[in-house]
């Protein structure tokens, strides 16, 4: 079944999300004081290209230069990827085929706000809880 929605999701939305998330990235590499924003940028195109089965949990060794790390961010990009975030969920929503869809699209947005100071687990494995 993760497969199944994760090839509907890399069809219906995931492919252009990872490719503004990778557009992103390489934007942030342009200055080297951005580049950790780019890496988190290409590390969530990653997460965003085949969401299901893998979760994000918080790192507790990030400190404080991550919080401000993830400050300067939301500033820079991640109002906008939460939008296509909000207004890609919404699309899918209008569908019952899509509203699973939706509700994952919903529940990047943390991620695309804060992408530092969190890690990429896979679902099944004990360590991926919070």
């Amino acid at each position: 079944m993760r497969t199944i929605l994760n090839l509907v999701w890399l069809v219906l939305c995931g492919l252009w999300m990872a490719i503004g998330y990778a557009l992103l990235g390489l934007l942030m590499f342009v200055f080297i004081i951005t580049i950790p924003w780019g890496i988190a940028s290409l590390r969530i195109a990653n997460y965003v290209l085949w969401p299901f089965g893998r979760t994000t949990v918080e790192r507790r060794d990030a400190g404080v230069g991550s919080f401000v790390g993830n400050i300067i961010w939301l500033v820079l990009a991640g109002i906008w990827l939460a939008i296509g975030h909000v207004i890609t969920g919404i699309a899918l929503c209008v569908t019952i085929i899509g509203i699973p869809l939706g509700i994952a699209n919903f529940k990047l947005i943390p991620i695309s706000l804060m992408p530092l100071g969190r890690e990429i687990v896979p679902s099944d494995q004990p360590f991926a809880t919070r």
